[in-house]
């Protein structure tokens, strides 16, 4: 392999750590913590999942359709 190839590797490695590390920074400020917080309470907040049913897909809907009224 010729050098511009490995100092371009070499960049785009760096390039890709930072990014990786600014996200990691950006998920654990403070100010995030209140809606992420919220988002990991939406599972035991749905009315659906905590009565066993399932959540409307297309084959629900169908279904659903076919039951008396």
């Amino acid at each position: 392999m010729s050098d511009g190839w490995g100092h371009f590797a070499g960049v785009i490695t760096v390039v890709l750590m930072a990014v990786f590390i600014g996200i990691w920074i950006w998920a654990w400020r403070g100010r995030h913590k209140r809606t992420f917080d919220r988002m990991a309470r939406l599972p035991m907040e749905d009315e659906k999942n905590t009565r066993g049913e399932l959540p409307d897909t297309e084959g629900n809907a169908e279904a659903k359709e076919d039951e008396p009224k």
